[in-house]
């Protein structure tokens, strides 16, 4: 019986091991990071990543719904804060900084290619809701652009990706996104 415990101690090690260096490489890397390097950096074999998480989609999905219930709850604190505009703006500014920290999270909000898994569709699904109810705080307060969509918010996420993944300047996204609120502003 002892050794049995030890078992699933040693499981329990190796998943949170492989959990967190899949954070790093995904956030380093991107979603299509190497999946020898996770387990390397987590000191296991690739038989143990694949016994833990039978493919990419399953370790990417338990890596990130963590990460998507953080995006929730970005947006529900927006929704808490008395001012909307000041709520929109530092919801966007905080989900651009997490894009800018994390290739995987980046890649992941403007991809559609994990739609079919249900607990991160749902997330998705919850976190791109209270978005919209963000932005639409906004505009009824008359501080956001009327003409301000649900896709455009989408199309931001996009393009700040883009700046992430391509500028020599780490913080280039900030000033983007300085330039964007000011065309956004109806004052």
């Amino acid at each position: 019986m002892r050794m049995a415990t030890r078992l699933r101690a040693d499981a329990r090690r190796n998943r949170a091991a492989l959990l967190t260096a899949a954070r790093e490489v995904f956030a380093e890397q991107g979603l299509d990071a190497s999946l020898d390097e996770i387990a390397k950096r987590a000191g296991v074999g690739n038989a143990t990543l694949y016994r833990r998480f039978p493919s990419r989609r399953h370790l990417i999905a338990e890596v990130f719904a963590s990460h998507m219930t953080a995006a929730v709850r970005l947006a529900d604190q927006a929704l808490e804060h008395p001012d909307p505009w000041a709520a929109f703006v530092g919801y966007l500014t905080r989900v651009c900084e997490l894009q800018a920290t994390d290739r995987g999270l980046a890649e992941l909000l403007v991809t559609t290619a994990f739609d079919d898994d249900e607990r991160l569709s749902a997330l998705r699904a919850a976190a791109q809701q209270r978005a919209v109810d963000v932005l639409t705080r906004a505009q009824r307060a008359g501080r956001l652009r009327g003409d301000f969509t649900r896709h455009d918010l989408w199309l931001v996420m996009m393009a700040n990706a883009g700046v992430n993944r391509h500028a020599t300047d780490p913080n280039a996204w900030r000033r983007q996104l300085v330039l964007l609120l000011g065309g956004l502003a109806t004052r």
